[in-house]
């Protein structure tokens, strides 16, 4: 995973309705980029429902939230329609920001080896410099402590 400190990397992925969206698009606001495995999985979608409900919150702190995953665009449009969610959701599904952010990774689950997304959370300045670096957040609590962190500086 990339360190606080660093400059983020641009990249330009299609949201859920097939607009390009470029990381730079965003400079003068915070960011928080947020990778997450598979629409619609318990786990994501707890985390997406989260930062639905701080959403408007975060952005009185001047903070976009966006979603990445490997998910198609399509995908992404009946996910955020079934939850309601008011953020950018990005399909990666060439892994492009995923692999630039480091964070596919080997996972190991019930004794089997495969690649696949940590769940990981980057705060990225207004001038595009990673603030904070959260590897393995839980869904639940994610949205809610980069409130808390953004609130209390």
């Amino acid at each position: 995973m990339l360190k606080a400190g660093t400059k983020a990397p641009n990249f330009t992925l299609p949201d859920q309705r097939g607009d390009l969206v470029s990381l730079s698009d965003f400079e003068g606001k915070k960011v928080i980029l947020y990778f997450y495995s598979k629409d619609n999985t318990p786990g994501c979608t707890r985390q997406a429902c989260a930062f639905a409900r701080n959403y408007g919150e975060l952005q009185k702190e001047n903070a976009v939230v966006i979603g990445v995953s490997k998910d198609s665009a399509a995908s992404h449009l009946r996910f955020a329609g079934k939850y309601e969610l008011p953020f950018i959701l990005l399909a990666d599904p060439e892994l492009q920001a995923i692999q630039a952010y480091g964070v596919w990774q080997e996972k190991k689950l019930y004794g089997k080896v495969s690649m696949g997304v940590m769940r990981s959370t980057y705060l990225i300045n207004e001038e595009g410099i990673i603030e904070k670096v959260m590897p393995k957040v839980k869904p639940d609590t994610n949205a809610e402590e980069i409130l808390v962190y953004l609130k209390e500086k």
